[in-house]
């Protein structure tokens, strides 16, 4: 049996990576975002490579569009066996007391919100599904557990992700859901590129950081996810060894 695996987030950067590395094992991917020029691209990549993949343009944001994606994932296919809710939104950096409302609340609404809109619609699918369960990795980054500067909205939705993290693994049991967490650390992508040139640090200095390859995150992830559904790696944390998350900076 083919076993159908859902990204959040797929048509670039770790959401692509982990796309390609999930087809390249035999999954059936569905990539899922907002812009339908890199899910076409990433889903002919998949199927140069023989594999198969489905691109669905999809604002996780808006709960219809979540509803909606995940009924086409039934009709197409029948069941969901792996769902990486990846898709993220950084906010705009500055200052905690000059966060705008509009700012906190698109960050909140992808980041959070939907994640959850797509842990609730695997659960409905994966529930009821024979062979019954399946298993949600979730993008929670070093943000889950310690913030950059001028950081509050995007780090509060990752440090509310373990919260989501815990409470799904906790009631995914009864149906075989397992639920875990990546955490990512200085992934080399477009938008980290800049670390290497320096960023802003905790003492107010502005210095160079250290990247991994994105392959390191999609090796971690497949480990995950080629796990039986007896196990589970509850949290993940893989990151560039050298930089500043561990010790004093």
């Amino acid at each position: 049996m083919t076993k159908i695996a859902l990204v959040t987030g797929g048509g670039s950067g770790i959401g692509r990576t982990a796309a390609l590395a999930l087809a390249s094992i035999g999954f059936t991917v569905v990539i899922a975002g907002r812009r339908p020029e890199p899910l076409d691209r990433v889903a002919g990549e998949i199927a140069a490579q023989g594999g198969t993949a489905l691109a669905v343009p999809c604002d996780i944001a808006q709960e219809p569009q979540v509803a909606a994606l995940f009924e086409t994932i039934a009709k197409t296919y029948g069941r969901l066996d792996l769902l990486f809710n990846n898709a993220g939104l950084f906010s705009p950096p500055g200052m905690l007391e000059e966060v705008t409302v509009e700012n906190w609340k698109a960050v909140v609404d992808v980041n959070l919100n939907g994640a959850f809109w797509c842990t609730q619609h695997a659960f409905r699918i994966m529930k009821d599904q024979t062979p019954r369960g399946g298993r949600i990795i979730n993008n929670g980054s070093i943000s889950a557990h310690a913030p950059r500067p001028n950081s509050a909205a995007y780090t509060a939705t990752k440090h509310a992700m373990t919260g989501l993290t815990k409470a799904a693994s906790l009631d995914g049991r009864k149906y075989d859901i397992a639920v875990g967490q990546i955490d990512i650390g200085n992934a080399e992508t477009e938008m980290t590129g800049r670390m290497r040139k320096g960023v802003p640090q905790a003492n107010g200095s502005i210095e160079p950081e250290a990247l991994m390859d994105l392959k390191h995150v999609a090796d971690a992830m497949i480990y995950m996810a080629n796990l039986p559904l007896e196990a589970n790696v509850q949290f993940m944390t893989v990151m560039a060894t050298k930089m500043p998350f561990v010790g004093r900076g």
